[in-house]
């Protein structure tokens, strides 16, 4: 009996082979399909998030820091979303997720710098990680 894990043939109603794939068929690797790549970006704060606050961590995603391969590139926040998928509510959500679109580096501590320094921010505290990397495939 064949190996299943290993090769996988599809045949036709006729009992003939049309395609064999061999061994690395169906194996799962790092790759990203769509623009490059994506980073997920987690904005958690001790308190809530508000507008404020979520606005400041943004701009500085979206703001250019360097040059000639210096400093933090620009990304563009391509999605704003929660773990639970609701929408996002000033004031109440604590925890945010962004889909950033980028070539370069993100600094997690100037996230959590511009957050906490928001004017019209509240008290909370913000923790700010990347928590997936897409990038394309090779």
């Amino acid at each position: 009996m064949a190996d299943v894990l290993t090769r996988v043939e599809t045949v036709d109603n006729t009992g003939t082979t049309v395609a064999t794939f061999g061994a690395n068929a169906y194996k799962h690797r790092i790759s990203q399909s769509d623009a490059g790549r994506e980073l997920i970006v987690k904005i958690a704060s001790s308190g809530t998030i508000n507008d404020a606050e979520l606005s400041a961590a943004i701009n500085e995603i979206t703001r250019s820091q360097g040059s000639a391969g210096s400093g933090d590139s620009a990304f563009t926040v391509a999605g704003v979303g929660t773990a639970t998928g609701v929408a996002f509510v000033s004031g109440t959500t604590a925890d945010v997720f962004l889909r950033c679109q980028g070539t370069g580096d993100l600094t997690v501590a100037d996230i959590k710098s511009a957050a906490e320094g928001a004017t019209g921010g509240g008290a909370g505290t913000f923790t700010v990680s990347v928590i997936a990397h897409f990038t394309p495939a090779l």
